[in-house]
């Protein structure tokens, strides 16, 4: 695989042991005080496994609270001076209570389920990773993943209920925590059940572009509907759609830095929720008049030189039984272990 540049957050060096234990205390408590003002998430660390942000441990699992109730001042402030983690790209996860299996299989293939191995792969891609979920009432269900993030420690954790119908809000909840917490070029938004290349990933992200706002993904076209009393999903609003838009299929799509920031700084209700969460971030898109960047790299039926993610199109949203695909094809070399062929697009 290529190399690529290291990201690093450790200490310079030429601190004395006594001045980085003075800075690492300071940054915590700073980090403790003021994550409750950024847009209007809470972030808290396990204080017995070390932070993410805290100098001395490798990422961390963390839990991010998504407050409706915050008023106009809270949700619109950005930053406020507290120093993010910084990686070329996150990439968020999106699991649920029913994916253990699928996690297993991924953690097996392409994700690292060791935290060192994790961190390495941070290192050479510049990309970090986690698992994100949401929350539920079964009370069994959270242990079990209490249990799961004990053992891996590779979540991010949302305070808000874990429903397909409510994938939408979910996947705000995710921008606005992952830029909260990450510096990053991108944001991305993938499934656990799909097949990726992150070193090839890593490359499609850093390539240089015109646009600093930009909706990268495979895209598809849907109806725009022009009748308000009928909702997407009915089937005669399709006979009223007489144009269409771009947008990027939801197993994978990252969206620049640029159009995240201006996602985290509206108010949780300001935006209209359709069903599907692909379609919901199109229409978005569409409003915010972002660049849209086809990459057909994205959704590859079959491992090639060249892919980057990998899954059943269009037979599945994406891979067809994940948790045994996944595992076969990491056993192919063209999948797990073939250089990068550089494509045209």
């Amino acid at each position: 695989m290529p190399s690529f540049p290291k990201y690093s957050t450790r200490a310079s060096p030429t601190l004395s042991r006594t001045s980085r234990s003075r800075v690492l205390i300071f940054s915590c408590l700073v980090l403790f005080a003021l994550s409750a003002f950024i847009f209007s998430l809470t972030a808290f660390f396990d204080p017995g496994r070390g932070g993410y942000r805290c100098l001395t441990a490798d990422p961390r699992s963390v839990k991010v609270f998504w407050d409706r109730k915050s008023n106009a001042g809270d949700e619109n402030k950005i930053n406020d001076g507290l120093k993010r983690q910084k990686v070329m790209a996150f990439v968020g996860i999106q699991t649920g209570f029913g994916s253990t299996g699928r996690r297993r299989s991924l953690r097996k293939t392409w994700m690292p389920s060791d935290r060192q191995g994790l961190q390495r792969l941070e290192e050479a891609t510049g990309l970090a990773f986690r698992f994100v979920i949401g929350r539920t009432n079964d009370q069994s269900k959270m242990a079990e993943l209490k249990k799961e993030v004990a053992e891996y420690d590779d979540f991010m954790l949302l305070d808000i209920e874990e429903e397909y119908s409510k994938l939408p809000y979910k996947t705000l909840a995710f921008f606005k925590a992952s830029y909260a917490l990450f510096d990053s070029e991108f944001y991305v938004k993938a499934d656990d059940d799909i097949y990726l290349r992150p070193d090839r990933l890593s490359l499609l992200l850093a390539k240089e572009r015109p646009h600093t706002q930009t909706y990268l993904g495979c895209m598809k076209k849907g109806p725009v509907f022009t009748n308000p009393k009928l909702k997407w999903y009915e089937p005669q609003s399709y006979l009223l759609g007489t144009e269409y838009f771009l947008h990027a299929y939801g197993p994978i799509y990252a969206l620049s830095a640029d159009v995240v920031v201006s996602l985290v700084s509206l108010r949780n209700n300001s935006f209209r929720m359709f069903s599907n969460e692909d379609v919901t971030i199109g229409a978005w898109m569409l409003a915010m008049n972002v660049n849209h960047e086809d990459n057909k790299q994205l959704c590859e039926a079959e491992c090639t030189p060249s892919s980057i993610a990998v899954w059943d199109i269009p037979k599945c949203s994406g891979l067809c039984n994940p948790e045994n695909r996944l595992l076969e094809l990491h056993q192919k070399e063209i999948c797990s272990n073939s250089p990068t062929m550089e494509s045209d697009e």
